[in-house]
């Protein structure tokens, strides 16, 4: 590469996002870092946009301890190979990186396809630099091929809300025709009901956010409420994304006979005393949902290009990801965040 040098974002000192954005970066910082060089069957990415997902908000505030010093967040970045080290990926491949970066291949996790749950994995933007930059490498095995006739900016949501959405659906066990309520309605969730909705459930959605409940409404859920209000009917499946553990009670006091909560997020408060009668008696299931198998990223990509969710953006230039988080902080965003290169 001739390029010595890129811009990128880094995790400084791990504390509080300012809600106002005039209250500066907080603890991300502006860097000019070096171009990264791949290694063995990685390949070179030159970044044209990257999701802003709740993970790098809780990376950057310390909900999420940092495995690393001055990481580059950013774990949904679409690009274009520019180096390749890989007989996988050529150069010129148009590519999506996510949140799960390597896996072992070896252990009885492995083995059984959940690779999720792997003692080894390895995550983008955690374990090492991801999106929030103009170029980032990747392991060749790792990348998801992307379309050429969409947009970075609709197509980078899909890497992390979009997949691990996936996931959460497929754990909360929603029967055909089934009633889904939908915890929070950020990036994630409003694909996710999307998907359901689809599939023919009736979605009820439970938010504080009074333009994500428009929202939700938009896309075809069947009711919009408060986060602790009651459904309008008995739900089969739940789905938390909000990190707000004192809605898990609310939530499976809400599901009928044999339903199941699935939490999606991998930060959640800590969850108030569940009473065994009200919450969990009547076979009711608690899940938790820990990212996602690379079955899984393939699966949902094949269904969105066969069947393109709408996806809702707040477009951000790439050198306002300060703005960018802090407006998520503040609940600020409708429907996902992406920081744009161009």
């Amino acid at each position: 590469m001739s390029v010595a040098e890129m811009n990128a974002w880094v995790v400084g000192r791990p504390g509080p996002m300012p809600r106002d954005p005039s209250g500066g970066p907080g603890p991300v910082e502006f860097a000019r870092l070096p171009v990264p060089v791949p290694g063995d069957g990685e390949v070179l990415i030159e970044v044209e946009a990257c999701a802003v997902c709740r993970t790098d908000l809780h990376l950057a505030e310390g909900d999420l301890a940092p495995r690393r010093p001055r990481t580059v967040p950013g774990h949904e970045a679409v690009g274009r190979v520019v180096e390749s080290r890989s007989g996988v990926v050529a150069p010129g491949t148009r590519v999506g990186v996510a949140w799960l970066r390597s896996t072992c291949g070896r252990c009885r996790y492995c083995r059984r396809g959940l690779e999720n749950l792997c003692p080894e994995s390895r995550y983008t933007g955690w374990d090492a630099d991801g999106g929030y930059a103009e170029y980032a490498v990747a392991p060749a095995e790792y990348v998801y091929p992307l379309p050429e006739d969409r947009p970075a900016e609709v197509l980078a949501p899909l890497l992390c809300a979009g997949i691990i959405g996936y996931r959460a659906l497929l754990r909360a066990d929603l029967p055909p025709g089934g009633r889904l309520g939908v915890y929070g309605f950020g990036a994630s969730a409003h694909l996710t009901a999307q998907a359901a909705i689809a599939q023919g459930a009736s979605v009820h959605v439970f938010t504080r956010s009074a333009a994500a409940r428009e929202l939700a409404l938009e896309l075809g859920a069947a009711s919009a409420a408060g986060s602790y209000d009651a459904p309008p009917e008995p739900l089969d499946a739940a789905i938390l994304f909000a990190p707000v553990g004192d809605l898990v009670p609310v939530a499976l006091a809400a599901l009928d006979r044999g339903g199941t909560l699935a939490v999606a997020g991998i930060h959640l408060t800590d969850i108030p005393a569940l009473n065994y009668q009200d919450h969990l008696f009547q076979e009711r299931t608690l899940r938790s949902v820990t990212a996602n198998t690379r079955a899984d990223g393939h699966a949902y990509l094949a269904q969105a290009a066969a069947h393109p969710p709408r996806v809702t953006t707040t477009p951000y230039p790439f050198a306002e990801a300060a703005r960018a988080l802090s407006d998520l902080a503040a609940d600020r965003v409708r429907g996902a965040a992406v920081l744009t290169m161009r």
